[in-house]
């Protein structure tokens, strides 16, 4: 793996919510921390409502990790753009994340050790 990208299970339950909703809880989450970066939660898809997530156009391209699908998060009252990432096919290096999607922390989106 590349030296500066630790990958671990993510300690407990963690939590996403958007718009006030649950979006996901998992036990199986998992750490991803980057050298410069604050930590990211990658969530397994299977603990994700993913009624919830439309996927978008937008295609981002890591070096190290690969391509990433970005997906909005669809409410009742709003459509959060972008708001999620997936790397679908990562690199090699990053195998671990594949299946799991993670979240922008924001003001509308939080992302919650309980």
């Amino acid at each position: 793996m590349a030296d500066h990208i630790r990958i671990a299970p993510a300690e407990g339950t963690w939590v996403v919510r958007a718009g006030g909703a649950v979006i996901g809880e998992s036990d199986d989450a998992l750490k991803l921390e980057e050298d410069g970066y604050p930590f990211v939660v990658y969530f397994p898809r299977e603990d994700i409502a993913m009624e919830f997530l439309d996927v978008t156009d937008k295609v981002t391209t890591d070096q190290v990790k690969g391509q990433a699908a970005h997906y909005s998060i669809v409410t009742r009252s709003t459509v959060l753009e972008n708001a999620a990432w997936s790397y679908e096919s990562p690199k090699a290096e990053v195998s671990q994340i594949a299946g799991h999607i993670a979240f922008y922390a924001t003001d509308t989106v939080a992302i919650e050790q309980v």
